[in-house]
């Protein structure tokens, strides 16, 4: 257990407004924490741009100006994001020797203009090719709830760092999982937006068709603050939806394959069903009969991009890379054009159907993964006597709405104080990222409340 004493982002903006808590201050604070980090989720750290940005950005509060509730903010970036003046080294010694980045990504533009401040490139598994965030040139990152076990990947280092309490806001990519899986075993809320809502300018690709940028935080209101900002040139956290469910209608997924395989994660699930239910949501069980069919077309899709982009390097210099990427990359080295064209025009015929499954839903909600956070390293585990594999465990439930390109937060669910978190996942079918934000909002938990002891 670590300490995750970290103040919101709501409590960040009140005190950075009025006064009582500057951007030096706050920057210094997380500098402290950042070189305390005990998980590997930092990869490097900007302490003098940090500090000058934070100045200028005092200067602008003494002056009267704001820039908005990220104004004097620190947030942490994956290392797969640019950062100006930071090189970006995607988990790779294939990177090792990348110079710093020339300019921000897009959404690290978008936050420094709103006076968030790009503070440390976060730890990733390599080339955010793997759920687990435990394969990368620097090592396994560490669940703060259990330095044993894995993060969840890719984005591991960002999710690490806000269960430990190190940064406030951090940004990461999902392209399958990588955001919502690893929010859901720290026990953090990760939202991936609809595909194309953020731009991937800057960020080193995975899958092209499925990549999304998405953030971390501690509770719901920050990614709800964080959102509107990122969302919206003007966006000053006024366009944040007050929770509330009534009326809204809730798909609950019933076929086999939407199914937890760890016996702690449906109980949860369906307590949060329960209490969207008595805050007024309509529930109604769906089923989605292609669903298998849909996900099948994921690695394919994924293999064939990613093989595009690193064939020459393996090639060249294998040495390079984790061994488990590159022998999962190499496979598809010889897939042929026509199979990666099926995928995706099987892809597109069957998220049409999934939706017109779906009916007149208007959010799903489900497990985020089905597993907890599990031993690092670990490719199996041992569930009522049957083995289990963790890498498509940690996929399953997530990657369907990269391929739909839907909106979908992953919220912590309610377990005992000690317990391994749990995640909840809210997927829009008919409502996009505030929506499926308002829904998480009836969900939210402080992350305190999930073994994060002070």
């Amino acid at each position: 257990m670590t300490s995750s004493d970290m103040p919101s982002l709501l409590e960040l903006g009140m005190a950075i407004r009025s006064g009582e808590l500057s951007p030096t201050e706050h920057v210094d604070d997380v500098l402290q924490r950042l070189a305390a980090d005990t998980h590997n989720a930092v990869i490097s750290v900007d302490a003098e741009g940090a500090r000058a940005q934070a100045r200028a950005l005092a200067d602008e509060l003494a002056r009267g100006q704001w820039r908005g509730p990220l104004h004097g903010v620190a947030v942490g970036v994956k290392d797969l994001i640019d950062v100006a003046g930071l090189p970006t080294r995607a988990g790779s010694l294939v990177l090792a020797d990348a110079p710093p980045a020339a300019a921000d990504a897009a959404v690290v533009a978008r936050l420094r203009a709103a006076g968030a401040i790009p503070i440390a490139k976060l730890h990733t598994h390599e080339f955010a090719y793997g759920p687990t965030g435990d394969i990368a040139a620097t090592g396994p990152a560490r669940n703060p709830h259990d330095p044993t076990l894995i993060t969840g990947g890719s984005s591991s280092g960002p999710a690490a760092a806000i269960a430990a309490g190190l940064v406030p806001l951090a940004l990461g990519t999902d392209t399958g999982v990588s955001v919502r899986g690893p929010a859901a075993l720290c026990g953090v809320v990760g939202l991936k937006p609809h595909r194309g809502h953020l731009s991937t300018e800057g960020v080193f690709p995975l899958s092209e068709t499925c990549d999304h940028v998405g953030l971390l935080t501690a509770d719901v209101h920050g990614a709800s603050v964080a959102w509107d900002v990122l969302e919206r040139a003007e966006g000053t956290g006024g366009g944040i939806q007050l929770p509330g469910v009534s009326g809204v209608r809730i798909g609950v997924p019933v076929d086999d394959y939407w199914r937890a395989a760890d016996p702690a994660i449906a109980p949860v699930v369906a307590a949060a069903v329960e209490r969207l239910r008595a805050a007024g949501a309509e529930i109604t069980e769906v089923r989605t009969p292609m669903i298998d069919e849909l996900a099948a077309t994921y690695a394919t899709i994924v293999g064939a991009e990613a093989i595009t982009t690193h064939e020459a390097w393996i090639a060249e210099r294998p040495q390079d890379y984790q061994e488990a990427t590159r022998t999962r990359m190499a496979s598809f080295a010889s897939l042929p054009a026509t199979a990666y064209v099926a995928a995706q025009r099987t892809r597109v015929r069957l998220v049409a159907a999934m939706r017109a499954a779906l009916g007149d839903v208007d959010a799903l909600v489900l497990p985020t993964t089905r597993l907890r956070a599990t031993p690092i390293g670990q490719e199996e585990v041992e569930i009522g006597g049957v083995a289990v594999a963790v890498r498509p465990s940690l996929l399953a439930l997530t990657l369907p709405f990269n391929l739909a390109g839907w909106a979908a937060v992953s919220v912590p669910g309610a377990v005992p104080a000690g317990d391994l978190p749990v995640g909840v996942q809210v997927v829009g079918v008919r409502l996009e990222e505030r929506g499926v934000l308002r829904v998480a909002g009836a969900l939210a938990r402080e992350s305190a409340a999930y073994g994060l002891k002070p």
